[in-house]
Protein backbone atom coordinates (compact mmCIF):
# COMPACT_ATOMS: atom_id res chain seq x y z
CA UNK A 1 0.00 0.00 0.00
CA UNK A 2 1.57 3.40 -1.06
CA UNK A 3 -0.66 5.78 -0.41
CA UNK A 4 -3.15 5.16 2.65
CA UNK A 5 -4.84 7.33 5.80
CA UNK A 6 -5.33 5.87 9.44
CA UNK A 7 -8.52 4.65 11.23
CA UNK A 8 -9.51 3.58 14.47
CA UNK A 9 -9.13 5.37 18.17
CA UNK A 10 -5.91 7.05 19.38
CA UNK A 11 -3.35 4.32 20.39
CA UNK A 12 -5.39 1.72 18.54
CA UNK A 13 -4.56 3.20 14.80
CA UNK A 14 -5.51 0.86 11.62
CA UNK A 15 -4.18 1.34 7.96
CA UNK A 16 -6.30 2.49 5.32
CA UNK A 17 -5.69 2.47 1.65
CA UNK A 18 -6.84 5.67 0.03
CA UNK A 19 -9.08 4.03 -2.49
CA UNK A 20 -11.09 2.64 0.41
CA UNK A 21 -10.86 5.77 2.31
CA UNK A 22 -14.52 7.70 1.19
CA UNK A 23 -14.11 11.43 1.81
CA UNK A 24 -10.47 13.11 2.88
CA UNK A 25 -11.45 16.37 3.99
CA UNK A 26 -9.24 17.14 6.77
CA UNK A 27 -7.65 13.55 6.83
CA UNK A 28 -4.26 13.14 7.04
CA UNK A 29 -2.62 11.09 4.17
CA UNK A 30 0.47 9.02 4.49
CA UNK A 31 3.00 8.34 1.28
CA UNK A 32 4.60 4.50 1.84
CA UNK A 33 7.77 4.43 -0.41
CA UNK A 34 10.35 2.33 0.71
CA UNK A 35 10.97 -0.49 3.02
CA UNK A 36 14.59 0.24 3.78
CA UNK A 37 15.76 1.40 7.03
CA UNK A 38 19.61 2.19 8.85
CA UNK A 39 18.03 0.80 12.38
CA UNK A 40 16.49 -2.61 13.34
CA UNK A 41 14.31 -0.82 16.39
CA UNK A 42 13.29 -3.85 19.35
CA UNK A 43 9.93 -2.50 19.24
CA UNK A 44 9.32 -2.63 15.09
CA UNK A 45 6.60 -4.62 13.73
CA UNK A 46 8.23 -4.57 10.53
CA UNK A 47 10.84 -6.45 11.97
CA UNK A 48 9.08 -9.81 13.01
CA UNK A 49 7.90 -12.56 9.98
CA UNK A 50 3.96 -11.91 10.67
CA UNK A 51 3.88 -8.43 10.02
CA UNK A 52 6.05 -8.44 6.47
CA UNK A 53 3.22 -11.43 5.63
CA UNK A 54 0.36 -9.41 6.53
CA UNK A 55 0.94 -5.66 6.86
CA UNK A 56 -0.18 -4.17 4.12
CA UNK A 57 2.38 -1.25 4.35
CA UNK A 58 5.22 -3.77 3.46
CA UNK A 59 6.00 -3.00 0.03
CA UNK A 60 6.41 -6.40 -1.57
CA UNK A 61 6.39 -5.73 -5.14
CA UNK A 62 9.71 -3.45 -4.39
CA UNK A 63 9.44 0.36 -4.38
CA UNK A 64 7.37 2.37 -6.42
CA UNK A 65 8.71 4.72 -8.96
CA UNK A 66 8.06 8.67 -8.86
CA UNK A 67 5.85 7.79 -11.59
CA UNK A 68 3.65 5.27 -10.03
CA UNK A 69 3.46 7.77 -6.90
CA UNK A 70 2.04 10.39 -9.00
CA UNK A 71 -0.39 8.09 -10.71
CA UNK A 72 -1.94 7.31 -7.39
CA UNK A 73 -2.27 10.83 -6.63
CA UNK A 74 -3.73 11.82 -9.37
CA UNK A 75 -7.05 9.90 -8.14
CA UNK A 76 -7.46 12.20 -5.56
CA UNK A 77 -7.88 15.90 -4.88
CA UNK A 78 -5.08 16.85 -2.23
CA UNK A 79 -7.11 20.40 -1.54
CA UNK A 80 -9.09 18.59 1.31
CA UNK A 81 -6.99 17.11 3.04
CA UNK A 82 -5.15 18.53 6.35
CA UNK A 83 -1.64 17.10 6.26
CA UNK A 84 0.25 14.83 3.85
CA UNK A 85 3.02 12.74 5.82
CA UNK A 86 5.81 10.84 4.44
CA UNK A 87 5.82 7.73 6.69
CA UNK A 88 5.25 3.90 6.59
CA UNK A 89 7.76 1.02 7.79
CA UNK A 90 11.01 2.11 5.83
CA UNK A 91 13.00 5.68 6.36
CA UNK A 92 11.18 7.86 3.52
CA UNK A 93 14.69 9.93 3.78
CA UNK A 94 16.32 6.64 2.48
CA UNK A 95 14.79 8.02 -0.95
CA UNK A 96 15.23 11.42 -0.87
CA UNK A 97 15.60 12.37 -4.21
CA UNK A 98 12.66 10.80 -5.43
CA UNK A 99 10.28 12.20 -2.45
CA UNK A 100 11.47 15.90 -2.78
CA UNK A 101 10.81 15.31 -6.97
CA UNK A 102 7.20 13.97 -5.18
CA UNK A 103 6.60 17.09 -3.01
CA UNK A 104 7.80 19.61 -5.64
CA UNK A 105 5.10 17.96 -8.56
CA UNK A 106 2.58 18.13 -5.90
CA UNK A 107 2.79 21.41 -4.50
CA UNK A 108 3.30 22.84 -8.01
CA UNK A 109 -0.50 21.95 -8.76
CA UNK A 110 -1.57 22.31 -4.39
CA UNK A 111 0.82 25.39 -3.24
CA UNK A 112 -1.05 25.13 0.19
CA UNK A 113 -0.45 21.63 1.10
CA UNK A 114 0.76 21.12 4.45
CA UNK A 115 3.83 18.19 4.35
CA UNK A 116 5.59 16.40 6.81
CA UNK A 117 7.81 13.64 7.24
CA UNK A 118 8.51 11.14 9.84
CA UNK A 119 11.96 10.46 9.77
CA UNK A 120 14.72 8.41 12.22
CA UNK A 121 16.92 11.75 11.89
CA UNK A 122 20.33 9.58 10.24
CA UNK A 123 19.40 11.07 6.98
CA UNK A 124 22.67 12.98 7.37
CA UNK A 125 24.96 9.63 7.94
CA UNK A 126 22.43 8.09 5.13
CA UNK A 127 23.83 10.31 2.74
CA UNK A 128 26.85 11.38 3.94
CA UNK A 129 26.28 14.81 3.46
CA UNK A 130 24.19 17.76 5.20
CA UNK A 131 20.56 16.70 3.74
CA UNK A 132 18.72 19.34 5.99
CA UNK A 133 19.02 22.41 2.96
CA UNK A 134 16.83 20.07 0.93
CA UNK A 135 14.21 20.26 2.89
CA UNK A 136 13.29 24.22 2.37
CA UNK A 137 10.04 24.73 0.92
CA UNK A 138 8.90 21.33 0.94
CA UNK A 139 8.85 20.18 4.27
CA UNK A 140 6.50 22.49 6.75
CA UNK A 141 7.20 20.00 9.88
CA UNK A 142 9.83 17.52 10.55
CA UNK A 143 8.66 14.84 13.22
CA UNK A 144 11.86 12.79 14.51
CA UNK A 145 11.76 9.86 16.61
CA UNK A 146 14.09 10.52 19.87
CA UNK A 147 13.01 7.14 21.51
CA UNK A 148 15.85 7.64 24.41
CA UNK A 149 17.24 9.65 26.59
CA UNK A 150 20.92 8.77 25.83
CA UNK A 151 22.91 7.61 23.14
CA UNK A 152 23.42 4.22 24.74
CA UNK A 153 19.76 3.64 25.45
CA UNK A 154 18.72 4.91 21.94
CA UNK A 155 21.58 2.53 20.33
CA UNK A 156 20.34 -0.72 22.62
CA UNK A 157 16.53 0.15 21.50
CA UNK A 158 17.35 1.03 17.71
CA UNK A 159 19.94 -1.00 16.72
CA UNK A 160 21.05 1.54 14.30
CA UNK A 161 24.01 0.30 11.54
CA UNK A 162 25.99 3.90 12.43
CA UNK A 163 26.51 2.96 16.08
CA UNK A 164 26.62 4.80 18.73
CA UNK A 165 27.36 8.25 17.04
CA UNK A 166 23.51 7.54 15.89
CA UNK A 167 22.13 10.12 18.46
CA UNK A 168 24.14 12.84 18.62
CA UNK A 169 23.91 12.86 14.82
CA UNK A 170 20.23 12.92 15.37
CA UNK A 171 20.52 16.36 17.42
CA UNK A 172 22.48 17.56 15.00
CA UNK A 173 19.89 16.94 12.29
CA UNK A 174 17.21 18.42 14.02
CA UNK A 175 19.03 21.55 15.21
CA UNK A 176 19.96 21.99 10.99
CA UNK A 177 16.71 21.40 10.06
CA UNK A 178 15.32 24.13 11.99
CA UNK A 179 17.22 26.37 9.66
CA UNK A 180 15.15 25.22 6.98
CA UNK A 181 11.87 23.77 8.20
CA UNK A 182 9.04 25.99 10.19
CA UNK A 183 8.20 23.04 12.66
CA UNK A 184 10.86 20.29 14.04
CA UNK A 185 9.71 18.17 16.71
CA UNK A 186 10.73 14.65 18.48
CA UNK A 187 8.71 12.44 19.80
CA UNK A 188 8.72 9.74 22.30
CA UNK A 189 6.06 7.01 23.13
CA UNK A 190 4.11 7.00 26.45
CA UNK A 191 4.21 4.03 28.78
CA UNK A 192 7.20 2.85 26.83
CA UNK A 193 9.19 5.22 28.60
CA UNK A 194 9.07 6.63 32.28
CA UNK A 195 8.29 9.87 33.15
CA UNK A 196 11.70 10.39 34.21
CA UNK A 197 13.52 9.64 31.38
CA UNK A 198 10.79 11.61 29.31
CA UNK A 199 11.76 15.08 31.41
CA UNK A 200 15.04 13.81 30.21
CA UNK A 201 14.25 14.34 26.76
CA UNK A 202 11.95 17.24 27.39
CA UNK A 203 15.34 19.20 28.61
CA UNK A 204 17.21 18.08 25.16
CA UNK A 205 14.72 19.57 23.39
CA UNK A 206 14.40 22.45 25.29
CA UNK A 207 18.52 22.64 24.96
CA UNK A 208 18.30 22.07 21.01
CA UNK A 209 15.08 24.57 20.88
CA UNK A 210 12.54 21.70 19.18
CA UNK A 211 9.41 20.95 20.41
CA UNK A 212 8.49 17.50 21.99
CA UNK A 213 5.63 15.42 21.43
CA UNK A 214 4.51 12.58 23.40
CA UNK A 215 2.77 9.97 21.37
CA UNK A 216 0.45 7.34 22.31
CA UNK A 217 1.37 3.82 22.64
CA UNK A 218 0.13 1.95 19.72
CA UNK A 219 -1.34 -1.51 21.09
Amino acid sequence: MILYTVTGKVGQAGYLNLKDSGDMTGKNVYVNITNRCPCNCVFCLRQTKKMMEGNSLWLKGGEPSVETVMEEFNAFDLSVIHELIFCGFGEPLERLGDVCKIIDQLKAKYPNLKVRVNTNGLANLIHGKDITPELKGRFDTVSISLNAPDAEEFLALTRSKFGIQSYDALKDFAVKAKQFVPSVVLTVVEKVMSEEKIEICRKTCENLGVTLRVRPFED
